[in-house]
């Protein structure tokens, strides 16, 4: 099953900053909902485990991201493929961008997502809204990071 999803997300911070969370394991490891592991493996290559619940469904998955198309403190891809045991696979990517805005930075992404297994059997709404929350609970807790300090 295909999914596509985009956003965009107002953050008081400047772009420099936003940029330098959005490359930092450990912030991605503490927005990420259900996030366990998140570390880098190699240049800008991480390995990630999260468990995530979709419905009657809930799984703990093991993949891999990277980040491709870097073009500081601008834009990035962000792509990844992760296994779920019974709960199937997932694939995807995100385009990522950063433009000031009202004395901040606006964060725009476009989300592609293929999904299969018995996630896939749940229904194109029902996964589309547990995409959007989970999406929803990164920005939040990424919105908060960026105007810790340093």
């Amino acid at each position: 099953m295909a999914m596509t999803m985009n956003g965009q997300v107002q953050l008081s911070a400047s772009r420099e900053v936003v940029w330098a969370k959005l490359n930092d394991p450990e912030v991605l490891k503490s927005c990420i909902p259900g996030s366990e592991q998140f570390d880098r493996i190699a240049g800008n290559e991480f390995q990630a485990v999260a468990t995530v619940k979709v419905g009657p469904v809930k799984a703990r998955w093991k993949g891999k991201v990277r980040l491709s198309d870097l073009d500081p403190p601008n834009s990035y891809r962000i792509s990844g493929e992760g296994e779920g045991g019974v709960a199937g696979f997932a694939k995807g990517g995100a385009k990522v961008s950063l433009s000031d805005k009202d004395g901040g930075t606006l964060l725009t992404y476009d989300v592609e997502a293929q999904i299969g297994g018995k996630l896939a059997q749940l229904g194109q709404r029902l996964i589309n809204s547990a995409a959007k929350k989970t999406a929803d609970d990164f920005f939040i807790k990424f919105a908060a990071a960026v105007t810790q300090p340093q």
